[in-house]
C-alpha cells in the first residue's frame, strides 16, 4: 500500500523536475536586457512583452543618481546582451560601472530628447535629466528601447514592434487627457507646487 503511495508522488515529483528545468531552459534561451533604474526596466518591459527578459540593476525607490553598484549588479549586466540607460547624466555611477561591460552594447534611451535646462540650485543651467515625465519624451524613450531590441534580436523584431505601438497608445491614453486639462489653464494661473524637479516637465 506505502509502495503505490510513493509511485505517483514520486512521478508527480519527476514530472515537476521536467518542467522545472523546461522553464529554466527556455528561460536562459531568452535575450536579456538590463536597465540601470525601475522606470526604464518598465518601459523596457513593455516593449519586449514574452519575448526578452529585463532586469532593472537598481531596486524600486534607491537612489539612482549616486547609486552604487555591488558586484552582483556587475555580475548581473554581464549576462546580458542589451543595457539601457538614460544619460544626460542622470546615473553619476554608470560610466564607471560600463567598464566592466566592453562586451555588452549600451544604449541611452533619451537620444534625440531636447532636454529641459534646470531653473535653480547648484545645477542651474545643466539639463534636466529626468527627460520622460513628459509624453512627448516618453513615447521617444519607447523608439529608442524598440529600435535597439529590433537592431539586436531581430528575430523577435515583429513582437517588439507590435508591443511599442501598443504602449505608446496607451502611454497617450493615460496621460494625454491630463494634458490637455492642464494645457486649458491660463499660462498665469498654471501654478503647480511639487518635491521633485522633475515634475517641471
Amino acid at each position: 500500500m506505502m509502495g503505490s503511495i510513493r509511485r505517483p508522488v514520486l512521478a508527480a515529483m519527476v514530472a515537476g523536475a521536467f518542467v522545472l528545468a523546461a522553464t529554466s531552459s527556455f528561460a536562459a534561451d531568452k535575450f536579456k536586457a538590463v536597465t540601470t533604474f525601475t522606470v526604464i526596466a518598465d518601459m523596457a518591459r513593455n516593449v519586449a512583452g514574452d519575448a526578452a527578459i529585463v532586469e532593472s540593476i537598481t531596486k524600486p525607490g534607491a537612489e539612482i543618481h549616486n547609486y552604487q553598484p555591488t558586484p552582483r549588479d556587475i555580475l548581473k549586466a554581464q549576462d546580458a546582451q542589451l543595457i539601457f540607460w538614460n544619460g544626460l547624466n542622470l546615473e553619476l555611477w554608470f560610466e564607471k560601472f560600463f567598464q566592466n561591460l566592453s562586451d555588452v552594447p549600451g544604449v541611452v534611451v533619451s537620444e534625440g530628447v531636447e532636454p529641459m535646462s534646470i531653473a535653480e540650485g547648484p545645477y542651474t543651467g545643466k539639463p534636466n535629466p529626468h527627460a520622460w515625465m513628459s509624453l512627448d519624451n516618453a513615447l521617444l524613450y519607447v523608439d529608442n528601447i524598440r529600435d535597439a531590441f529590433v537592431e539586436h534580436d531581430p528575430a523577435n523584431a515583429e513582437t517588439y514592434k507590435a508591443n511599442a505601438e501598443a504602449y505608446k497608445a496607451k502611454l497617450v491614453a493615460a496621460i494625454g487627457p491630463i494634458r490637455d486639462e492642464l494645457a486649458a489653464i491660463p499660462e498665469d494661473r498654471r501654478w503647480l507646487v511639487t518635491s521633485e524637479g522633475a515634475f517641471s516637465y
